[in-house]
């Protein structure tokens, strides 16, 4: 039994602002006694060797991720070979995912972001694995239920991630993984529905700090302006 998750940013991203690197993640992430962690950076596949030993060091598994954007749609693809920062679209995707045995989640698909794949999950659900219910809710506030109305009805897996920003949200959603420890076993688990979502809904003190964060901090200076920044600390205040 493996404490996984399997969404995290640092500030090895190329796009998002992060204020905590790889390995201050890792540390805090075997604290909290996790297992297995996929670094999912932006576009781009984590490949450093150093934080690799740095996991093992700290015996956790550290697993190939990316965050893809796919056709304007952001997919997590777990234990895929660095090629699949090439991937731009679904046709793609389902090229490389026949050769490998990484698996495919859908990260956060219903949440009203342009980013979120909403009804092209409906278009290609042969190419995902999985489906992610997300640290971002609350007890009034659930993007995530209609993501696992979806799971259930097309017979996928759901798994809890943090999709971490902040150090503070690791640990409040995670995947619990009935599988041996390693990446190809966990991935195998997975696609086969051997494992289970735990999580709690968030206070809103804490999501506010969170979104504010995340909002004052933004994307990297290259990818956004002061004034997509001041938006989103207004709506991200507005909300909660």
């Amino acid at each position: 039994m493996l404490k996984v998750d399997l969404h995290l940013h640092t500030a090895e991203d190329p796009v998002d602002n992060i204020l905590h690197d790889a390995y201050a993640l890792i540390d805090r992430a075997a604290g909290l006694g996790f297992d297995a962690l996929a670094i999912t950076l932006h576009q781009r596949q984590l490949a450093d060797p150093r934080i690799f030993a740095h996991a093992r060091e700290r015996r956790i598994i550290l697993l190939p991720g990316i965050e893809q954007s796919i056709e304007g749609c952001h997919v997590l693809l777990i234990n895929f070979p660095q090629e699949s920062e090439d991937i731009r679209t679904f046709n793609d995707l389902a090229v490389m995912k026949a050769r490998t045995d990484g698996i495919v989640i859908a990260p956060h698909p219903f949440f009203p972001h342009g980013s979120s794949l909403g009804r092209r999950l409906e278009e290609r659900p042969e190419l995902f694995d999985a489906v992610e219910w997300s640290y971002f809710w609350t007890g009034g506030l659930n993007f995530n239920a209609r993501a696992a109305r979806w799971a259930d009805k097309h017979g996928k897996a759901m798994v809890g991630n943090s999709d971490l920003h902040d150090l503070r949200q690791l640990g409040r959603t995670y995947s619990v993984v009935f599988a041996e420890p390693e990446p190809g076993a966990i991935c195998h688990a997975i696609r086969e529905g051997r494992a289970s979502v735990e999580t709690s809904p968030v206070p809103k003190s804490e999501l506010a700090r969170v979104l504010m964060g995340m909002a004052l901090r933004d994307r990297k200076p290259s990818a956004a302006s002061d004034a997509e920044t001041r938006r989103r600390l207004k709506a991200a205040q507005q909300t909660y």
